[in-house]
């Protein structure tokens, strides 16, 4: 039973992979401080808890709840990796089911949680705490700057809504985004839908928490930190990335398939120093048939050291040509490039020396493992948060390019290929940047760093 000197909390995460790992590492980070915690998931994402609930098996405790129905989320699915990003609104939905269920369990409970964090996506949760009369801390995978931009759309949605760019005056540097650049959950809303609206009012109740947690850190955000922090009127805004530095390997992140990595390692070994590009679009997006051709061909005509991860897609999808590598395309590059077909060791290729770039979608956990492995972007974004981390890398922060844009863009392979060789070759600038973040990203979580500021 857990005493005044270790106080119990509800950790509740949100079903998506770059939410859930990040909140799992702080999770870690919790329970080694001496917390006792009660983790909520649902049967089928159980598994991802196995390496912290053997790490910790006296102080971490999973609770888990059945999943609730909802009409358009097929009976079994319980994780948005199933559904695409369009599933997150039935899923946030559905998951808002489980309000009444946590109630009796914390009132049944000897020993009460006195304290929940939970994911952005759960913002329902907010209203949860305050009928429980217990602080809420809302965990946020994301960048700061986002955090902002979307308080801001679920604030002004009719007015947004109406505008072909959305200026962000009060924000540093004032950025603007075109419409359909905006994130896709906001995109996704439809007035007067029920989901829409549950996830509207959830994300509105975000700011009103107690405090926001942010896997992100003082050096790539200072003041986009100092701006949320005057804007929601308090200083409980913790900076405390970036996570991927501080965790178990609750995702298999560096130590899967061993053997390929040893391929790849040895392949990479051969490679003069930040001379491989690194080029991965994330653990959903799966390019179509003219995508894998022009990117085939910029990067063959790049004449640049590469790696490259494919996703495969399913039988059907592999047969209109998504995901599948051109006919002869790895024999002409057998001495240039490599091409990994499903998963690969990404925190590892990203930290080896030899890669000094990252050809990237700009997902968040990407971005974060990127500026750990001290490498350069070469920014796609598509979709989500992407345009916004594409802002804070290459306009903010200096440390990436633009080379595309959009989910079914079709880039110049003439271009790209110019793109790649030009910043690849480039040792000045965006590479030295790209080097000093990472040491201040290693700051940031080290001994004496923000990490141990917050927590001791």
């Amino acid at each position: 039973m857990a005493t005044r000197a270790n106080p119990h909390i509800l950790v509740f995460p949100y079903p998506a992979q770059g939410h859930m790992l990040a909140l799992l590492d702080l999770t870690h980070q919790l329970a080694l401080r001496g917390l006792t915690i009660t983790i909520l998931v649902t049967p089928k994402n159980l598994s991802f808890l196995s390496p912290l609930l053997s790490s910790h098996p006296s102080s971490i405790t999973p609770l888990v709840l059945p999943f609730p129905s909802h009409p358009l989320i097929p009976p079994g699915v319980e994780h948005v990796k199933d559904l695409g990003n369009t599933g997150n609104f039935p899923i946030m939905a559905a998951l808002g089911k489980l309000h009444d269920p946590l109630l009796n369990w914390f009132y049944s409970h000897s020993n009460p949680p006195v304290a929940l964090i939970s994911d952005f996506f759960l913002g329902w949760t907010q209203h949860l705490a305050t009928r429980l009369q217990i602080p809420r801390i809302a965990f946020f995978s994301i960048s700061t700057l986002l955090v902002s931009i979307f308080d801001y759309l679920w604030n002004n949605v009719e007015k947004v809504r109406s505008l072909s760019e959305v200026e962000f005056g009060h924000l540093p540097r004032s950025p603007i985004f075109k419409q359909e650049h905006l994130p896709s959950l906001f995109k996704l809303y439809k007035r007067s839908d029920p989901d829409s609206e549950f996830v509207k009012d959830g994300s509105i109740a975000n700011t009103k928490s107690w405090g926001c947690v942010l896997n992100s850190f003082d050096a790539l955000e200072a003041e986009n930190v100092q701006c949320l922090k005057t804007h929601i009127g308090h200083n409980r805004v913790f900076t405390i990335g970036p996570l991927s530095l501080t965790g178990l390997e609750v995702s298999g992140r560096s130590n899967s398939g061993s053997e390929q990595n040893d391929q790849v390692l040895t392949w990479l070994d051969r490679c003069p120093d930040g001379s491989v590009l690194y080029v991965c679009f994330g653990s959903q997006k799966l390019l179509r048939k003219e995508q894998m051709e022009a990117l085939a061909n910029g990067l063959e005509k790049s004449g640049t050291r590469f790696i490259w991860v494919v996703k495969p897609g399913t039988t059907r999808q592999q047969e209109e040509g998504y995901g599948v590598v051109p006919d002869g395309f790895e024999e002409r590059i057998a001495g240039q490039g490599l091409v990994i077909k499903g998963w690969a060791p990404q925190v590892l290729i990203l930290n080896h020396k030899a890669v000094g770039g990252f050809l990237s979608h700009c997902g968040w956990n990407s971005v974060s493992e990127a500026i750990v492995g001290g490498v350069m972007i070469l920014a796609w974004p598509m979709e989500a948060d992407q345009y916004v981390n594409t802002i804070l890398l290459v306009d903010d922060m200096g440390v990436g390019v633009r080379v595309s844009a959009g989910a079914d863009s079709v880039p110049d392979s003439e271009e790209l290929g110019h793109a790649i060789a030009e910043a690849m070759a480039e040792n000045g600038g965006m590479k030295a940047k790209a080097k000093d973040l990472k040491e201040k990203a290693r700051e940031a979580v080290s001994h004496g760093g923000q990490l141990h500021e917050r927590f001791g």
